[in-house]
């Protein structure tokens, strides 16, 4: 272990990044306390000092610290010992590795920002410059309206009734809808009036949140979020094309 010591103090000094494979135990202490057993495991040690551990399946990592840890690697009773350590929050993880499968590293540079599009703001946005997406009579008021439950998405108005748009990028189910409910709720006891129309706006709708939707009145509107970043849908190729 002496040897693998050595080489991973110095891919942590150097700033490269790590993917250590293992057999290894986990003790934390910190938002909680957890210890995980002896397993098969990824250690993954980054530039930034973040550190991630994976189990072999699922994708979130079982234990991690945030970036600005500070990692020291000591051996003992034949053991690799990597302590992180991070003081705001105060937070302490201990990787205790038995057996080495595989240690690489490399100095990666990556200096590009995620840029993406599609998101519930996108879609209400979009709303907002296109009320007709919600109907011809819909006139758009506000963006993010700030209620006690949160941030109507839009808020308009049809004829004299006021309007609430809540915006779902994917299937709306009946949070979807009970959200919509408290929204109105929360608006037809602060401006003080009877009727306040709902609406929710998405790809598509379950079944029991469209039917919840009558009981209570709203009603629902099929709006794609903008995907300014994907090619043209009528290029692109589908499967059964091939």
């Amino acid at each position: 272990m002496k040897d693998l010591r050595g080489k991973l103090s110095r891919s942590i000094r150097n700033k490269e990044m790590v993917l250590l494979v293992c057999n290894c135990r986990v003790d934390y202490s910190g938002r909680a306390v957890s210890a995980l057993g002896w397993g098969d495991r990824l250690v993954l040690i980054k530039p930034d000092h973040t550190v991630l551990v994976h189990k072999p399946d699922g994708r979130n990592p079982v234990n991690w610290m945030a970036e600005g840890s500070n990692i020291e690697v000591e051996e003992s009773d034949g053991s690799l010992i990597i302590i992180c350590d991070s003081v705001n929050p105060r937070e302490h993880m201990v990787v205790t590795v038995r057996k080495v499968y595989s240690l690489e590293s490399n100095k990666l540079k990556d200096g590009e920002v995620l840029v993406s599009a599609g998101s519930e703001a996108d879609m209400a946005r979009m709303i907002y410059e296109n009320p007709s997406l919600i109907g011809e009579s819909f006139k758009p008021v506000r963006l993010e309206e700030q209620t006690k439950h949160g941030f109507i998405d839009v808020l308009g108005a049809e004829g004299s009734v006021l309007t609430v748009v809540e915006c779902k990028r994917y299937k709306a189910g009946l949070g979807a809808v009970q959200q919509l409910r408290r929204y109105v709720e929360r608006l037809q006891k602060s401006k003080g009036v009877m009727k306040v129309n709902g609406v929710v706006a998405a790809p598509s709708i379950t079944k029991n949140a469209m039917n919840m939707l009558g009981d209570w009145g709203y009603r629902f509107v099929v709006v794609e979020p903008p995907m300014y970043l994907d090619l043209d849908k009528s290029e692109q190729r589908r499967l059964e094309d091939y």
